[in-house]
């Protein structure tokens, strides 16, 4: 794990993991993406600490990160966060299994989700709760119980419960016996349900990943800025050619004539 303030963050509102996920990129970056998939939230994934768990070196894990970059699957940044009174500005490296475009990208730096954001055929609360027997098998339940108790558990995510929290308010303590499954867990999402948070500003920004410049999301589509993509950052004004003529003809009538010049 990485240090507090560090190490990955996973984007909101990803698909379901499937084997097809990173077919699309070539296969040392398929691998490396699977891998950070794989990683939860806070896990270092620094390119010195990718190398020490992976077979490439750090020269390659720099060049598939950047490209994972490129391909929506990427940004680095900073975020505040509030610790008491005082407020920190901490370095995120945001993954997200779905590839989005620098729009997607943009409005999550400023703490939105676009609506138009593709959703799973089984949301986030269903896949919970149809893995919940393989934690506790007492508690396995049916599709039919899964898709009545989606309400309750979308709204312990909604008040931003990681599924580790969520785990464990519904299996810890089990008795010895359960009789009804469905009831038990439907008791405990009630009774359980924890407090919602008070609404916050986001304060997040993104920087170069080459440069480490920061900058707005707008001026830094591919996560890099003008500069390091190459692109001049601004271009010579230029005059129209009527008024290049018109000053050509001030500056001509204001010669002396060469035979009205003192000699010396």
């Amino acid at each position: 794990m990485a240090n507090p303030g560090y190490g990955k963050r996973s984007a909101p509102d990803q698909r379901p993991r499937t084997g097809a996920d990173f077919t699309h990129l070539v296969p040392r970056d398929a691998a490396i993406a699977a891998y950070i998939d794989s990683l939860r939230d806070g896990a270092d994934i620094s390119v010195k600490t990718l190398a020490k768990a992976l077979p490439y070196g750090q020269c390659a894990i720099r060049t598939t990160l950047n490209r994972l970059q490129d391909a929506g699957h990427l940004r680095r940044g900073s975020e505040c966060v509030a610790s008491g009174e005082n407020l920190l500005w901490v370095t995120r490296t945001f993954f997200s299994r779905t590839a989005r475009d620098d729009a997607w990208w943009a409005a999550f730096s400023r703490g939105d989700v676009p609506k138009d954001t593709p959703r799973a055929t089984s949301s986030r609360a269903f896949i919970l709760l149809a893995a919940l027997g393989r934690a506790a098998p007492a508690l396995t339940l049916s599709q039919r119980d899964c898709v009545t108790l989606e309400p309750q558990m979308t709204e312990w995510l909604t008040r931003g419960a990681t599924e580790a929290e969520v785990m464990h308010a519904l299996t810890a303590g089990l008795p010895d016996r359960v009789h009804h499954a469905a009831s038990f867990v439907a008791k405990r999402l009630q009774t359980k349900l924890p407090p919602a948070r008070e609404p916050h500003t986001v304060l997040r920004s993104l920087e170069c990943s080459e440069c480490r410049a920061p900058g707005t999301p707008e001026a830094l589509p591919g996560g890099k800025c003008r500069t390091c993509r190459g692109t001049p950052t601004h271009q010579e004004p230029t005059l129209p050619a009527q008024k290049v003529r018109a000053q050509a003809r001030a500056v001509r009538a204001g010669l002396i004539p060469k035979s009205d010049r003192p000699k010396r």
